[in-house]
């Protein structure tokens, strides 16, 4: 072991537990190292935080992209291919360190080191830091103290020698990769791969939110960029509706609507996965919200609601029928004063009233446009249904797959194009 160098920077000492080959590299601003790191506390145990050994994955960052914990630039760029290095940093270099190591962390555990779908105001994120979800972490950001970073530098590559993944690129080249990412999971949604779409408008999203993070919230540039974000999240809930992901939907449809109240197509995508859920409180109360928020939606969602209340009807007939059932098994009768008050309080109808299906099979379009061309108008008999060896359930699907009625497809109006359209991010990014 080496006498500690010093690097020219307060703070800082390096000694050298293993010497590197060859010339020092050249670190020219878009190089990418790889390298593992050991953090340790100044105790006298040398407590192990985090080892990216024990992890399995060397880290890797591009330099100059304005990593949070910039300090580590100033190591790395100390160092030779293969060296091994102990570095004694400061308080004043280490204050970030809980929140990178927890990115880290997430990463490691092979989950989003940006949680891009909670949308909080600036005082929300103030008061988001104090717990990091780790205790170690969350003690190490109480009482900021001095660290050993022992690193072992692995490769250096310069800008031309790797393709740059959308986590090593600057603000200025992620909002450039907005769009191109966006027409991607675009394409991919029309090809029916919605899986593969998600991925697209997700790395996306990441993008928005790194550059986004950056500005202070709710002013001009961090409200740009938040209605970019909001098109592709929408977009990637339109993907999750198709994979039949609708509790997924919900939660993220409602962190929209939590922050933007008067967002339509986030109330219509949400009371189109509560619908599918059964939830048919809520599923009307947000079509009647998108109603209110501009009555010209009226014929739509006129179609929704009549094909919400004819799901409910044949899922209140499966739900007798399956009582009844139920009841007939355990008493060994068919008629039991259990089963007649069943029937009273699901009365079979002979005629019963008009109601919706959702139309024919749509084709797979622009997530933009997908949602409101999926309704058709026929008539549903459940006296039929109950009668019947077909399965209620099996009803809807046959009813799903019908032939729409000619005076009831709905005509493309002006605020389902508003809602559905495909917004021109190039167009917003360069504004």
């Amino acid at each position: 072991m080496e006498d500690s160098i010093k690097l020219g920077l307060e703070g800082i000492r390096k000694t050298i537990l293993h010497g590197g080959s060859g010339e020092m590299p050249r670190f020219v601003t878009g190089t990418k190292v790889t390298f593992h790191f050991c953090t340790q506390l100044c105790n006298d145990e040398r407590t192990v935080i985090d080892d990216s050994k024990k992890a399995g994955t060397p880290m890797e960052m591009v330099i100059g992209n304005m990593f949070k914990l910039d300090v580590w630039e100033t190591l790395l760029t100390s160092m030779r291919i293969g060296e091994v290095a102990e570095f004694w940093c400061d308080v004043i270099h280490t204050g970030l360190y809980p929140i990178v190591a927890k990115s880290l962390r997430r990463i490691a555990e092979g989950k989003d080191p940006v949680d891009w779908h909670i949308h909080t105001c600036g005082m929300a994120n103030m008061f988001a830091y104090h717990s990091l979800g780790y205790d170690d972490l969350d003690e190490l950001q109480k009482e900021p103290q001095p660290l050993y970073f022992v690193m072992e530098l692995l490769k250096v590559q310069r800008p031309n020698e790797y393709d740059r993944e959308s986590w090593a690129l600057n603000d200025e080249e992620r909002l450039k990769a907005v769009p191109v990412l966006h027409g991607q999971g675009n394409k991919l949604f029309k090809q029916g791969r919605f899986e593969d779409a998600t991925m697209k408008y997700k790395e996306a999203i990441v993008c928005i939110k790194n550059v986004q993070s950056k500005e202070k919230a709710w002013e001009a540039p961090w409200l740009k960029l938040e209605k970019m974000a909001n098109t592709l999240t929408l977009n990637y809930c339109q993907c999750l509706f198709r994979m039949e992901e609708y509790y997924e939907v919900i939660e993220h449809t409602s962190d929209i609507i939590n922050q933007h109240p008067g967002t339509m197509k986030a109330f219509y995508l949400r009371g189109k996965a509560h619908m599918e859920v059964w939830n048919e409180a809520e599923a009307r109360a947000d079509f009647m919200r998108v109603l209110d928020l501009d009555p010209r939606m009226k014929k739509s969602i006129k179609k929704e609601l009549a094909v919400l209340k004819m799901r409910m009807e044949l899922k209140n007939e499966e739900d007798r029928l399956r009582y009844k059932g139920m009841f007939t098994k355990i008493s060994g009768v068919e008629d039991t004063p259990e089963i007649e008050t069943a029937e009273r309080e699901f009365p079979e109808r002979s005629s019963p009233e008009e109601g919706t299906s959702a139309g024919t099979t749509q084709e797979q379009k622009d997530p933009d446009r997908a949602s409101l061309e999926e309704t058709s108008e026929e008539q549903t008999n459940l006296e039929q249904a109950s009668l019947s060896q077909t399965k209620p359930s099996e009803m809807i699907v046959e009813q799903m797959t019908a032939q729409p009625a000619e005076d009831v497809t709905p005509e493309p109006t002006t605020i389902e194009q508003a809602i559905l359209e495909e917004t021109n991010l190039s167009h917003m990014i360069l504004e």
